[in-house]
């Protein structure tokens, strides 16, 4: 797996969202794709992400950037999370973790000492010709879509 950089082509992908309709990077070619890698759908954590990217929503649509959140849940529990929460953008599920994989956000994680696989909370913008503009690892939560806005302008 090559290390993804800044100013190179973004890995391609195609997954289902929320509703199983099939989504692909290049369906998004002249606009701006923010995409985030997040562990998993009603967790404090996720769920305090996704509602920061949904109360920043109108601030997006100004930039011509779209939102997309990447996590291995399965269809159904992406579908609750968005109408527990009412976002406004799509869910995308790598169940496989493929894409995962070509994002580079497959790491190991270790919690209470214990050493696990898991998605490592990160964001990717990508722009109108499909490269990568900037790259977010070890995401933290608080202030991050800030970040993701001012990055944009």
């Amino acid at each position: 797996m090559t290390e993804l950089s800044e100013g190179k082509k973004a890995p391609a992908f195609t997954l289902p969202n929320e509703n199983g309709k099939k989504i692909s990077l290049k369906d998004y070619k002249g606009k701006n794709v923010i995409l985030y890698f997040y562990p998993k759908d009603m967790t404090s954590g996720c769920t305090q992400e996704a509602c920061d990217f949904r109360d920043a929503f109108p601030k997006f649509e100004n930039t011509d950037a779209v939102v997309l959140g990447i996590s291995k849940d399965p269809i159904k529990k992406h579908k609750q999370f968005i109408e527990k929460y009412d976002l406004p953008f799509s869910l995308l599920s790598d169940e496989e973790g493929e894409i995962c994989e070509k994002y580079g956000v497959w790491k190991e994680k270790s919690m209470y000492g214990r050493k696990y696989m898991g998605i490592e909370r990160s964001t990717f913008i990508i722009d109108k010709e499909g490269k990568i503009n900037k790259i977010f690892r070890k995401v933290k939560v608080t202030g991050h879509v800030q970040e993701v806005i001012k990055s944009l302008n």
